[in-house]
């Protein structure tokens, strides 16, 4: 099976390299199929080892590929561990991808960048596989970093537009604070296990629980607390949680492709992966899964609102994505790990078929985004409406629907954890049912009900998309609204991630849930008489009344909270701080360096200095050069006194 294993990785990179090289010589045409057949071999091959350790039962692969470095007796690998969480993870990245990649070829059609854009997406999903499939904390690092770079590629993928520079430039500078402090992570963890590989460090874990370290004078703090905040400080960066989601918004300004495979199944998730995967270590501190707790809460609770005052449709979606990354978090806080790989998966397809939908809908609005120069679109774009739908009733949890499973499942968790913070973080979770339920049937509402509000010329052209564009989205709907019903039963109360996950006994919270668990009747009967099930028929009837029924009422609650307002189209501040304090501090620092250091050290001292120290000092020296005999001979008669002298002084 590791030639298996290998092709999933391989085969979309090769698939990018033949894109990227060799775009101009195979053309568009053979760019794009290089690119797909890549994945869909993947995507294949990622079935395949589906089958083989979760339905056929086979022992868990964790083995090298081959050693890279040996230094003091440390070994630094490259190798694949693949039990059941990794398989589902494989499946999930090279489906999603697998969609992304064909409906390029209908949406990116007309982009002069367009053998580009294959290489950098296939690209993409090489790095996550890579992430996904180690087996120790340097593999991860390359795929953490490797998506971080891939995806600032992506963001400024039109180059030339001021905003997407600023975009992908505003991901890297984010994300390098997260990563500075998940590679601190990373050292502390060889320093003390002497060790980067996984079974290693979790077999050592429990003997490093009470082991103490003073960061600051006369404050000693859990080894384990600092090496859990640290590896979840890169996960705020790569999962967008507050303060560090700023970026993620922004990402918008890439092409719609993209935004649906960094928002459903690769870069946002590295880090809800990453910290499922580490559960071992996790476990041994209950003040990280807190700090975890609180953190996902106000990300599920505020992005959300910020989803509301949205009129880009594709940022509307985007906030959602923030918002349900809150969900997961606060998932992984409550120690239901489980339940945040569910809602990662359920989510990957839910939320890729909304980007989608949303780009189908860009397509045939002529590239306008504001949803408020949208309307009545239903009967123009028939596949698309029904899709997207879907995709909304899995994003508000409707009964049934594949997001109603994972998400009530969270809340559930939550409500039976004991935490410090899980009663802020219950409260969160499901206030958020209702803002999420209202912003997205506002957009629903605006975008396919109601008055048209295009212009005649938009409207005369209106029709549905391409089958390259309306075969992903089917493909993706039957999944957004089936997964949850065939997947709840072994994923969050069976032992299908045995082994992978593990969680203390008085964490728990989903083997308390499971008690009471009487199959997918019974979930969807007991979430009919839950107060989440009734949030969300609130925020759906409220975003009817105010933006179809009586649409004035908008304006008139917009006016009666206009500082409430004010602040929501801020981003509560985030986005000056980022502007003067943050960005703008940076471009300072570099500036001051370049001219401090660049300028003057290196240029002037070191390299200029050095070249006119050695002009002046051979300006000098040439002029004892005259060419006359008796001038050196003298020289020589001086030059044998100094050392005759020197030889009888000494």
């Amino acid at each position: 099976m590791k030639g298996v294993y290998l092709t999933v990785v391989l085969a979309p990179l090769i698939g990018s390299i033949i894109a990227g090289l060799f775009g101009r010589q195979i053309g568009r045409r053979g760019a794009s199929m290089a690119a797909i057949s890549g994945v869909a071999l993947s995507f294949a091959m990622s079935l395949l080892t589906f089958n083989h350790i979760v339905l056929e039962g086979a022992l868990p692969f964790n083995e090298a590929v081959y050693t890279w470095m040996v230094s003091d007796g440390i070994q630094f690998e490259i190798g694949f561990l693949i039990d059941n969480l990794t398989a589902l993870m494989m499946v999930v990245v090279t489906f999603v991808s697998l969609m992304v990649h064909i409906y390029t070829i209908g949406y990116m059609h007309d982009d002069p960048g367009y053998q580009r854009f294959f290489c950098y997406i296939a690209l993409f999903t090489f790095s996550m596989l890579m992430l996904v499939m180690a087996n120790n904390f340097m593999q991860l690092f390359f795929g953490w970093e490797a998506v971080g770079l891939v995806s600032y590629l992506l963001i400024g993928f039109w180059f030339k537009k001021e905003s997407a520079i600023y975009a992908n430039l505003k991901a890297f500078l984010v994300n390098r604070v997260g990563d500075f402090g998940f590679v601190l992570g990373i050292a502390a963890i060889l320093l003390y296990f002497n060790s980067l590989d996984y079974t290693d460090v979790f077999n050592a874990a429990p003997l490093m629980k009470d082991m103490q370290i003073e960061l600051f004078g006369g404050h000693p703090w859990s080894v384990m607390t600092v090496i859990c905040i640290l590896l979840f400080i890169g996960a705020m960066g790569k999962s967008a949680q507050v303060p560090l989601h700023v970026w993620l918004p922004d990402s918008m300004e890439g092409p719609t492709p993209i935004s649906a495979l960094i928002h459903a199944a690769t870069m946002v998730t590295a880090g809800i992966f990453m910290v499922a995967r580490m559960s071992p270590l996790y476990e041994l501190s209950e003040t990280a899964l807190s700090v975890i707790l609180v953190i996902g809460a106000l990300t599920a609770f505020f992005m959300g609102l910020l989803g509301i005052v949205q009129n880009d449709i594709k940022r509307v979606v985007a906030y959602s994505t923030l918002s349900q990354l809150g969900y997961m978090t606060v998932a992984l806080g409550a120690s239901a790990y489980s339940a945040a790989i569910f809602h990662l998966m359920t989510h990957a397809f839910f939320k890729a078929l909304l980007f989608l939908a949303a780009g189908s809908v860009i397509i045939a609005m002529h590239h306008d985004q504001d949803i408020r120069n949208m309307g009545g679109l239903k009967k123009y774009l028939p596949i698309t409406y029904w899709t997207a739908l879907i995709g909304s009733l899995a994003l508000i949890g409707f009964p049934g629907f594949s997001g109603f499973f994972s998400k009530d499942a969270i809340i559930e968790a939550v409500h039976h954890s004991e935490l410090p913070g899980a009663t802020l973080a219950y409260a969160a979770v499901l206030g958020g049912v209702f803002v999420t339920a209202f912003y997205s049937f506002r957009m629903f509402f605006l975008v396919f009900h109601g008055k048209e509000r295009m212009d005649e010329h938009t409207r005369a052209h209106l029709h549905e998309s391409p089958w390259v564009v309306t075969l992903p989205l089917i493909l993706l709907a039957i999944p957004s609204l089936l997964i949850g019903l065939f997947t709840i039963g072994p994923l969050l109360f069976g032992d299908y991630f045995s082994g992978a996950i593990v969680v203390e006994h008085a964490h728990d919270t989903l083997a308390r849930i499971g008690e009471h668990y009487t199959g997918v009747t019974g979930f969807i009967m007991h979430g009919l008489l839950g107060p989440a099930f009734w949030l969300a028929i609130s925020g759906v009837a409220a975003a009817w009344l105010v933006y179809l029924k009586q649409p004035e009422l908008a304006g008139r609650a917009q006016q009666a909270f206009a500082p409430l307002y004010r602040v929501l189209q801020r981003n509560y501040g985030f986005d000056a701080f980022n502007d003067r304090f943050f960005a703008a501090g940076s471009r300072r620092l570099g500036r001051a360096l370049w001219r401090g250091g660049d300028e003057l050290m290196i240029d002037g001292v070191m390299v200029n200095g050095t070249a006119r120290g050695i002009g002046w000092l051979a300006g000098r020296i040439r002029l004892s050069q005259t060419g006359y005999l008796y001038h050196y001979a003298f020289a020589m008669i001086i030059g044998l006194l100094a050392l005759i002298t020197l030889f009888v002084l000494l």
